[in-house]
C-alpha cells in the first residue's frame, strides 16, 4: 500500500468516528465506514486492479465458487469433542488418534509392573480470525505420525459465542482464552505429555495458559511453538502504515469497531456486497509472496469471512491489554520453536525475535517472502520445524516419516 493510500485510510476511518460522534446515524456511519474500508482495500488489492477491469462480476463470482467447491483445505475432520468453559460457552475440538493400519489401537501392556508411558499429544491454537482449520497443512502432515487435539476458540468456527459476552457484556480477555484452552486439554487430554502449538492469538493463548496453570506447564508440557505471536506492546504494531496514519487508524479504531459490532446484521450485508475489497485487504494481510495458490487465498477468506464482525469488535481491544513476557520463563526448560515470516504485518517478526530473547535456546526461524498466515503460505517450512521439535521432544520417534507437508504455489496441486 502507497504512503498516499495510507493516509487516506486514515483520513477515512477518522471520518467514521467523526461522522458517529455527531449525528448518531448508525446507517451513514456504516456507510462511511464501509468507504474507509474500501479505500484501504483499493489500496491493498491494487496488484489485481487489471484482473477487475479485464474480468465480468459474474465470471469472478463462479470462479470463488469453483474453487470453494475443490479446494480441499479445511475438509480434513476428526473425531468430535465438546468441552464447556467456566461461563458456559461450548468449546468445539477435534481429535486425530493415532491407529495401526487396520485396526483400533491395541491394550497398553505393563511393562516390569508399570503402565506403558501415554502418547505425546499436540495440542493446536489458533489465531484471531480464524478456526482450528487454519492448522490444514500440518494436520494433514501429522495425521498418523501422533496424536493430535485441534479446537475452536470460543466465537470462532465451531465453538460457541461467548456466554459471558452475550450474556453480561463482559469483556473478551487473554486471560480468558488460557482458561478455555485448559478445559479443552481437561476434557480431550486429562493425561500424558503435551505440546502446545500457538500461531498468533493461539500462541498468546498458550502465555495465557502458562501464567495461570503454571505446574500444568512444568508438569506435563514437553515442547512448545509459537508461530507468528507476541508476548505484548502489541499497540506498538503499525500495519505498514506510515506513523501518522496508524496514530490516527488507533485513535478511533477501537469506537468504529464497537459502532460496527452493535449493527452487525447491517454491516453484515455490506461486507458480502464488498467481498472483492475485503479480498484485497485479507491478502494483503495474510501474505507476503505473489505465488499462492488461489484456492488456498480463498479459503483464508472464507474462515476470516466467517467470523461475525461483532465478534472480530469483542476481541480487538483485548490484544492491547496483552503482556505475558513473565509467563515465557516457564518454557525455558523445554524444546521451543519460534517462527514468524519476516514480511509478517500484524504481528511483526520482531515480536518472535523477542521471544527468543527471552528462551535463548528457543530455534528461532525467520521465513522470508511469508505474511501473517505463514503455515498456510510456506507449509512445508513450518512443518519441517514441527516434525523436528517432535523429534527433540520424544513425541515422534527420530526416523518417523512426516509428509504431506503440500505447497501453495500456484504451480502445485492442492496437498
Amino acid at each position: 500500500m502507497s504512503e498516499s493510500s495510507a493516509e487516506a485510510v486514515a483520513s477515512a476511518t477518522a471520518a467514521v468516528a467523526s461522522a458517529a460522534a455527531a449525528s448518531g446515524g448508525w446507517r451513514r456511519t456504516t456507510g462511511l465506514a464501509g468507504a474507509a474500508i474500501g479505500v484501504l482495500a483499493a489500496g491493498a488489492a491494487a496488484g489485481v486492479a487489471v484482473e477487475r477491469m479485464t474480468v465480468g462480476r459474474g465470471m469472478r463470482r463462479r470462479a470463488r465458487l469453483a474453487l470453494d467447491s475443490t479446494g480441499p483445505y479445511g475438509a480434513l475432520r476428526g473425531t468430535p469433542g465438546k468441552a464447556y468453559a467456566d461461563d458456559g460457552t461450548e468449546l468445539y475440538y477435534e481429535v486425530d488418534d493415532v491407529e495401526p493400519e487396520g485396526g483400533p489401537a491395541p491394550r497398553r501392556r505393563r511393562l516390569f509392573g508399570r503402565k506403558a508411558p501415554l502418547p505425546v499429544t499436540v495440542v493446536f491454537s489458533h489465531g484471531y480470525c480464524l478456526n482450528q482449520d487454519s492448522w490444514h497443512f500440518q494436520r494433514a502432515a501429522l495425521r498418523g505420525v501422533v496424536r493430535t487435539v485441534h479446537w475452536d476458540q470460543r466465537s470462532h468456527g465451531r465453538s460457541g459465542r461467548g456466554a459471558a459476552q452475550i450474556q453480561d457484556g463482559v469483556p473478551v480477555t487473554i486471560d480468558q482464552l488460557g482458561q478455555d484452552l485448559k478445559t479443552v486439554i481437561d476434557a480431550a487430554v486429562p493425561d500424558g505429555p503435551i505440546v502446545l502449538v500457538g500461531h498468533s492469538m493461539g500462541g498468546m493463548t498458550v502465555m495465557a495458559l502458562a501464567a495461570q496453570y503454571p505446574e500444568l506447564i512444568r508438569d506435563r508440557v514437553v515442547a512448545a511453538a509459537f508461530v507468528g505471536s507476541s508476548s505484548g506492546r502489541l499497540g506498538e504494531v503499525n500495519f505498514g502504515l506510515p506513523v501518522a496514519g496508524v496514530n490516527a487508524v488507533r485513535r478511533v479504531l477501537p469506537g468504529v469497531l464497537k459502532a460496527l459490532g452493535q449493527q452487525a446484521e447491517l454491516v453484515e450485508k455490506g461486507r458480502r456486497a464488498t467481498a472483492e475489497l475485503f479480498a484485497g485487504i485479507i491478502k494483503r494481510y495474510s501474505f507476503a509472496s505473489r505465488d499462492v495458490d488461489p484456492a488456498v487465498e480463498r479459503f483464508a477468506e472464507r474462515m476470516i469471512e466467517s467470523t461475525p464482525i461483532d465478534v472480530v469488535a469483542e476481541f480487538y481491544p483485548a490484544f492491547t491489554d496483552h503482556d505475558k513476557t513473565g509467563a515465557l520463563a516457564l518454557f525455558q526448560e523445554m524444546p521451543v520453536l519460534v517462527l514468524a515470516g519476516v514480511r509478517d504485518l500484524v504481528t511483526p517478526s520482531e515480536h518472535s525475535e523477542a521471544i527468543a530473547d527471552l528462551l535463548p535456546d528457543a530455534e528461532l526461524v525467520l521465513v522470508p517472502d511469508a505474511g501473517h498466515l505463514v503455515m498456510l503460505e510456506h507449509p512445508e517450512a513450518v512443518t519441517d520445524r514441527l516434525a523436528d521439535l517432535l523429534t527433540r521432544a520424544g513425541a515422534v520417534p527420530a526416523g518417523a516419516t512426516v509428509g504431506g507437508y503440500g505447497s501453495t504455489s500456484s504451480t502445485a496441486q492442492p496437498g
